[in-house]
C-alpha cells in the first residue's frame, strides 16, 4: 500500500511538469527547426506507436529516454533506418557498453536526401544548378542505475543543419530517468530531450565579410554599388520534448506475454500527444501496436519483432509501419506509402 502511495505521488508531481514547458495557449506549431530531432528511432518504439519512454532499454533507449541505457548488459550496437516520405532517408547508430562506474554510449544520425534543382527567379526555371539538405547528429551518453528500482541517464549532443551552402550549429542535452516499482513490472519513465539554446543562421548575402547589416539604411558598405541586402536573421529554437509514461505488464505465462505502455509526449511546437502502445511476445516472435492521440496525421502504427540467439551475438530484428492519415492518401494512394522503419539490435 505504501508503495502504490508513493507511485500515485509520483505522477501527480510529474504530470505538472508539462504545463511549465508549455505555458502558451496556442501551440507554436512549425516554430522549431532541427526537425529531424523528432523523428522516432528503434521500429519497436515505433510499433507501439512511440509509447516507449519508460520501456526503452539498452542501446537505442540513447534516442528515447538515456536511463534505460543502463539496462544495457555487456555491450550492444543498435542500427535503425528510416525510409520516410519525398524521399528522405534517416540513419541512427548507437554502440553502449558496461563500465564499472556505469554505462556508457556514443551515438550518431544522418537525414539525407537526393540532389535538387536550383531555380532562380532571373530564368524562371532551373539553372542548371543542383542542391541538397542534410542533418547530423552526435552524442555522448552516460547512465547509472542508482538503486535496484531507480536510474538515471544524460545524454550531450552535437547538431548541424547543412542548406545547400549555409549551415548552423549547435548543441543539445537530453536527461532521464526509470523508476522500477517492482510489482507486475510497473516502470514509470520521463524524459526531457533537445534541451538546448536556440540556434541562428549567419548570412553574408553580399559578400561583404560583415553579418546583420541594416538593409533600410541605404548605404553601400561595401563599395559594390549596390545597397547592402544583409539583415539580422531570426533565431528559433529546437524541438524540446517532455515525455512521461507507465509500462506494465498485462499477462505473463510460460512463452506467452503482453505488455502495455501509455505515454505523454509534449512539445514545444506541436499539441500534447497521449500514445497507447501494446507488444504481444510469442517464443522469440513479436507482435506490437500503438495510437498516437491528438496528432494531426501520423497516428495509426504497427511492428513486428524476431529474435535470434547466435554463436556471436543475440540479434533482434524489428520493422514498422507508421500511417499518415489523409496525407499518406494525398502522397500516392497506395498501401504502405508512409513511414518504414528497419532497426537491428546485436547484444554481445
Amino acid at each position: 500500500m505504501l508503495e502504490m502511495k508513493r507511485i500515485v505521488i509520483i505522477l501527480m508531481i510529474l504530470s505538472i511538469v508539462p504545463n511549465f514547458l508549455s505555458a502558451e495557449i496556442f501551440p507554436k506549431v512549425g516554430t522549431a527547426g532541427l526537425q529531424f530531432l523528432k523523428l522516432g528511432i528503434d521500429a519497436r518504439g515505433i510499433g507501439m506507436g512511440e509509447a516507449y519512454t519508460p520501456y526503452a532499454k539498452g542501446a537505442s533507449a540513447s534516442y528515447w529516454n538515456p536511463a534505460g541505457l543502463a539496462y544495457t548488459n555487456g555491450s550492444e550496437l543498435f542500427l535503425n533506418h528510416l525510409s520516410y516520405v519525398a524521399d528522405i532517408n534517416f540513419e541512427y547508430a548507437t554502440y553502449a557498453f558496461n563500465t564499472s562506474v556505469g554505462t556508457f554510449a556514443f551515438t550518431g544520425s544522418i537525414l539525407h536526401m537526393d540532389w535538387m534543382e536550383v531555380t532562380t527567379e532571373e530564368i524562371y526555371g532551373w539553372n542548371g544548378m543542383y542542391f541538397t539538405c542534410s542533418d547530423i547528429m552526435a552524442g555522448v551518453s552516460y547512465a547509472s542505475r542508482l538503486t535496484d528500482k531507480f536510474s538515471f541517464g544524460i545524454t550531450g549532443k552535437y547538431l548541424r543543419e547543412n542548406l545547400d551552402e549555409y549551415y548552423v550549429n549547435g548543441w543539445s542535452v537530453d536527461l532521464g530517468s526509470l523508476y522500477d516499482t517492482g510489482w507486475r513490472d510497473l516502470t514509470i519513465g520521463m524524459s526531457l530531450r533537445n534541451f538546448g539554446p536556440n540556434l541562428k543562421y549567419t548570412l553574408d548575402n553580399d559578400n561583404d565579410g560583415a553579418i546583420d547589416e541594416d538593409p533600410f539604411d541605404l548605404l553601400d558598405n561595401d563599395g559594390d554599388g549596390l545597397i547592402d541586402e544583409d539583415r539580422e536573421e531570426l533565431d528559433f529554437p529546437i524541438p524540446m520534448n517532455f515525455s512521461l509514461g507507465i509500462a506494465m505488464n498485462l499477462y505473463k505465462e510460460k512463452l506467452q506475454s503482453v505488455d502495455a505502455v501509455f505515454q505523454l509526449d509534449n512539445c514545444v511546437d506541436r499539441l500534447e500527444t497521449y500514445n497507447l502502445g501494446v507488444e504481444y511476445c510469442v517464443g522469440t516472435f513479436f507482435l506490437r501496436s500503438g495510437y498516437q492521440f491528438n496528432l494531426d496525421c501520423q497516428g495509426l502504427s504497427f511492428g513486428l519483432g524476431w529474435k535470434i540467439p547466435t554463436s556471436v551475438a543475440i540479434l533482434d530484428l524489428d520493422f514498422s509501419y507508421s500511417r499518415f492519415g489523409d496525407l499518406e492518401e494525398k502522397l500516392d494512394g497506395s498501401f504502405l506509402t508512409g513511414p518504414m522503419r528497419f532497426s537491428m539490435k546485436m547484444k554481445f
